[in-house]
């Protein structure tokens, strides 16, 4: 079939994306779905700061890809081998699937699946297959999704059936933003009742791990960012106090609130400044979450002989540390009965053509999540 896409055939283009138009909306060709795959009508797809660190060129992708790794749509068609769903079926794309027998998949650590980090590496759908094409040029799939298409062609590990009466700009959230800064605190982190904990980074992710900390009944949720603007909605979602990112007194200040520092720390912003900061603040025995992806090779210092003596913890978590299948639908039923209310993150709407604009406006920090509409707002 032929379908509009964003096609993006060169990273590290300069700002304003606007002018530089780092994806080109095109027709390309999909080619229909192999027994073991499924095919998706994208009706949303959010934009989310890794895609503008993949534009930025901060973490390499084979290209020419087709963007995006956060989606939402409706299933069209199925091939033979396919039990698990049926057209029709509302379903959100997650970035990650897994093989189901590699080390990682035995251990229960889908996220973490050995076979989908090479197929992902390598611009294929997990069974190594590409399905995508342009004047007959082979065209690289985004993390197994490709979500900003009218219609991709993906495998049903990669697809979670939702309830249809969510509305699917909000589930195209679920993907990425949601289960990756919700998941932080509750699969990696696991906070409890009366501990604190401080947010670096209140865009998608981070704003989804200060209402899963809410969630958790947390005390003191601690919001930090560069941009004051946010500060507002942080606190409405559940920050009991915010601090600019550039406060020269934010160790001090932190360690105030929390009577000597924070039970965990999550970094989101993937900020050399604010790890550092991150394990400053972090009290004696605590943890400090690493969620945001620096760049590729990055290095990041902190002070080791305060983390050996204070027998602090550095820990990643990739994709909210979970399983996908088993975690997503709680956190949809979390939205539907009020105490998860990822609504409240988006934007706006936007076509392809405002697409490029729109990475401007994330970049500069005056959107949380804007929704792509592939088939037209």
């Amino acid at each position: 079939m032929r379908m509009l896409a964003a096609v993006m055939y060169t990273q590290g283009l300069p700002t304003p994306y606007e002018h530089s138009q780092p994806f080109r909306i095109e027709e390309v060709d999909l080619e229909g779905p192999a027994d073991d795959e499924v095919l998706v009508e994208i009706r949303a797809a959010g934009l989310c700061h890794s895609d503008l660190s993949q534009v930025a060129g901060l973490r390499k992708r084979k290209v020419p890809v087709v963007g995006g790794h956060e989606g939402a749509g409706i299933v069209r068609e199925v091939g033979r081998n396919v039990n698990t769903l049926k057209e029709g079926d509302h379903v959100v794309m997650v970035g990650v699937s897994d093989c189901g027998h590699c080390q990682m998949c035995i251990e229960n650590r889908p996220v973490l699946c050995n076979s989908v980090a090479w197929s992902r590496s390598q611009g294929l759908l997990p069974n190594g297959n590409r399905k995508l094409s342009r004047q007959g040029m082979p065209l690289n799939h985004y993390s197994g999704v490709s979500s900003f298409a009218q219609y991709a062609v993906t495998m049903p590990q990669t697809l979670i059936k939702v309830d249809p009466a969510v509305p699917l700009d909000i589930v195209a959230m679920f993907g990425c933003a949601v289960v990756t800064g919700a998941g932080s605190v509750f699969n990696a982190a696991q906070v409890r009742p009366g501990q604190n904990v401080v947010v670096f980074g209140l865009g998608g992710v981070g704003l989804n791990a200060v209402m899963a900390a809410k969630l958790s009944n947390a005390d003191r949720i601690i919001g930090v960012d560069i941009h004051e603007s946010k500060f507002a909605l942080a606190r409405e979602l559940g920050c009991t106090d915010c601090v600019l990112a550039t406060d020269p007194d934010i160790v001090p200040r932190i360690k105030e609130l929390t009577q000597g520092g924070v039970d965990f720390a999550f970094e989101v912003s993937g900020s050399k400044p604010a790890m550092a900061t991150a394990v400053a603040v972090t009290r004696k025995g605590g943890e400090i979450i690493g969620v945001g992806l620096g760049a590729s090779g990055d290095l990041y210092s902190y002070d080791h002989a305060q983390l050996v003596a204070e027998e602090k913890v550095i820990r990643g978590s990739f994709l909210g540390s979970g399983v996908p299948a088993r975690d997503l639908p709680l956190y949809v039923d979390y939205f539907q009965t009020g105490r998860l209310p990822v609504d409240r993150l988006k934007s706006g709407t936007m076509g392809f053509e405002q697409l490029n604009k729109n990475l401007d406006m994330l970049d500069k920090g005056d959107v949380v999540r804007q929704i792509l509409l592939p088939h037209g707002v």
